[in-house]
């Protein structure tokens, strides 16, 4: 063989082993740039056009956004997402950093009490859901449990409370997620360096104080990891909402996720269901892509 074709061969063996890997890869990519992207923008489309049952294609220009922002059960759909959001991110930040800072004492049993904390994460938030419902429900649940006992005035009715049925999802979903942001925060925990809380223990720093100045300032990349993953499953909070509550009673757990689909399914407003999973696109990229943009600066 002549070094000609000796070359040529190597040549082609290179461009080969270049061009396999984007071979592998381009159907995937290709399925998500239709299936994921592509529907993205088609939703984005239909929120600009006059469809109801069916796409359409009459264009309206921004009605469809002006009238969302007429309807009152869009209102409480945001302002129960408000109320979810705020309660449900910090209530798991503050639970989870205290799990966190107990088992990070070195305690016996840790592994197994660790497994515990986080197997509620391993349930979908559907059965999540629906055990709740039958653990608030006063005919078969707690209220029932408690009377049965004899404390026939104990109340606990709030799964049946328009006023206070929306924070029943807020104790479903911390018990469910808050072991999962005891394990963010325990591996930040075990990542800070010893030597520098033993040399402040010698300088004499509380406990308190320890914690304070040291352990938590260094524990910012993990409450922010812990905020953007918790506030992205409060956006897209629709299967705990419907399993626990169905949006009631009457419309007080309505969230924008919900909304959105009964109003694209049920109500056979396309356009304007359009137009909400639009607007809760925009709020979780105006979460993710902040978040994204400070990892990689820092990075670089």
């Amino acid at each position: 063989m002549s070094h000609a074709d000796t070359s040529r061969r190597s040549r082609s063996v290179d461009w080969l082993r270049d061009a396999l890997p984007k071979l592998v890869l381009s159907p995937s990519i290709v399925l998500v740039a239709i299936f994921v992207y592509g529907f993205i923008a088609f939703t984005v489309y239909l929120s600009f056009t006059d469809s109801r049952i069916l796409p359409s294609f009459g264009w309206v220009g921004w009605q469809n956004y002006t009238n969302l922002f007429r309807i009152r059960a869009w209102d409480t759909a945001v302002t129960n997402l408000a109320i979810f959001g705020v309660l449900y991110i910090s209530i798991c930040c503050l639970l989870g950093l205290l799990l966190a800072i107990l088992l990070d004492q070195k305690i016996r049993a840790e592994g197994f009490i660790r497994t515990v904390y986080l197997y509620p994460m391993a349930l979908s938030f559907i059965v999540t859901g629906i055990a709740w419902k039958w653990f608030l429900d006063p005919g078969i649940g707690l209220e029932a449990v408690v009377q049965g006992w004899g404390w026939e005035s104990f109340r606990f009715d709030w799964i049946k409370d328009s006023d206070m049925a929306i924070y029943t999802i807020v104790i479903a979903a911390v018990w469910q997620t808050s072991g999962f942001v005891m394990a963010m925060f325990l591996a930040g925990l075990r990542g800070i360096d010893g030597e520098m809380l033993k040399a402040a223990q010698i300088d004499g720093a509380s406990t308190f104080a320890l914690y304070r100045r040291i352990v938590i300032p260094q524990l910012r990349p993990a409450f922010m990891s812990a905020f953007v993953v918790l506030a992205h499953m409060a956006i897209k909070s629709y299967d705990l909402v419907i399993a626990l509550t169905n949006g009631g009673p009457g419309t007080a757990t309505e969230v924008p996720a919900t909304f959105m689909y009964s109003y694209t399914f049920t109500r056979n407003q396309m356009g304007i269901g359009a137009s909400s999973a639009v607007i809760m696109l925009m709020t979780i990229a105006a979460i993710i892509v902040p978040y994204l943009w400070s990892e990689l600066r820092e990075k670089k």
